[in-house]
């Protein structure tokens, strides 16, 4: 299976536009993706990309997650709490330069941001 992405040599991002809400995330949470390359196809379970994942400060999810690709996340910045309760209670903190992969089926979170996070993440379908 080929990837879907193109050629893009080092590039500025624009960290102002070009942002939006990500699936799964109440219009009013605050949480913006901005996709920066590839496209993930959910339907037909192929694709890849790459995205920026940013939460305001105070954010929380009450429910854990659980997808069927592989995720690949890298904390740039901020703090990100793992599994806290639908209180936003609780949970494991982490700070920059932190990172985890899941495999598909891999349930995780809720997930709560103090001061704010920003996510490099990676999403793809396995080729084999």
């Amino acid at each position: 299976m080929p990837v879907n992405k193109t050629h893009h040599e080092f590039h500025t991002l624009d960290m102002e536009r070009g942002w939006q809400l990500p699936e799964g995330y109440a219009p009013d949470s605050g949480a913006r993706e901005k996709i920066l390359s590839g496209s993930l196809d959910v339907l037909n379970k192929r694709g890849s990309r790459t995205r920026l994942l940013r939460f305001p400060p105070g954010l929380y999810t009450r429910e854990p997650i659980v997808h069927d690709y592989w995720e690949e996340v890298f904390l740039v910045a901020g703090d990100l709490t793992v599994g806290n309760d639908a209180q936003g209670k609780g949970g494991t903190p982490f700070s920059g330069y932190t990172y985890a992969v899941r495999p598909p089926g891999a349930w995780h979170g809720p997930f709560k941001t103090e001061g704010g996070c920003l996510l490099l993440e990676i999403h793809y379908y396995d080729p084999a």
